[in-house]
């Protein structure tokens, strides 16, 4: 195990523990400093170089990049919806502030083929029932007033008669009715007095 433990160690590797400058120097410490301000300035020079062959290809002209005639229709519905809602916007707005009159009256005279003949069966209509009411009116009436009192008069006495005994006092109208109870062979009769509701 021990001789696993020791071939699986690998020896170690010498590193330089300070800067090795390619030419020699006095002092090391600003040599390195040097030395990578110049590879910094190097790589800002290499991310800023331009290529010395233009490879942009032609710039688009104007004329192509924005089509004028596409967007004059688009421009022209726009300023269509616009307008249309501004007056849909009024409209909605006057519904709003009125007190919901109807504003579709047609203000014209209404015209008929045949009103001169409508008139003259009209006016005759109207003469028919002016005659029809003055026939009413100067008719005398076939029924005699006297005739009805009289009739009623006699229907007064006969229910004055006919109501006549229920008019008599409650105690009057008590009557003795015998009322038999049988209790096997023995019949005893009771007598009750019944007063009317």
């Amino acid at each position: 195990m021990a001789s696993a433990r020791a071939g699986s160690v690998r020896p170690l590797e010498r590193r330089p523990l300070c800067y090795a400058p390619l030419q020699p120097s006095t002092n090391l410490y600003l040599q390195q400093r040097w030395d990578h301000d110049r590879y910094r300035a190097h790589r800002h020079r290499v991310n800023s170089a331009l290529p010395v062959v233009d490879t942009k290809g032609i710039r688009t002209p104007a004329h192509v990049t924005l089509k004028l005639k596409k967007l004059q229709p688009q421009e022209e519905r726009l300023a269509d919806i616009n307008r249309d809602n501004k007056q849909l916007s009024s409209k909605l707005s006057g519904i709003m502030h009125s007190r919901g009159q109807v504003d579709n009256w047609n203000m014209y005279p209404h015209r008929s083929l045949n009103a001169e003949k409508r008139r003259a069966d009209l006016a005759q209509i109207s003469a028919q029932n002016q005659a029809i009411f003055q026939r009413i009116t100067l008719r005398q009436s076939e029924f005699r007033r006297q005739l009805w009192l009289d009739d009623w008069e006699r229907t007064e006495r006969r229910q004055k008669d006919i109501g006549r005994d229920s008019r008599c006092p409650a105690h009057k109208l008590r009557a003795e009715r015998k009322v038999q109870f049988d209790v096997g062979d023995v019949k005893e009769h009771h007598t009750h007095r019944t007063t009317s509701p």
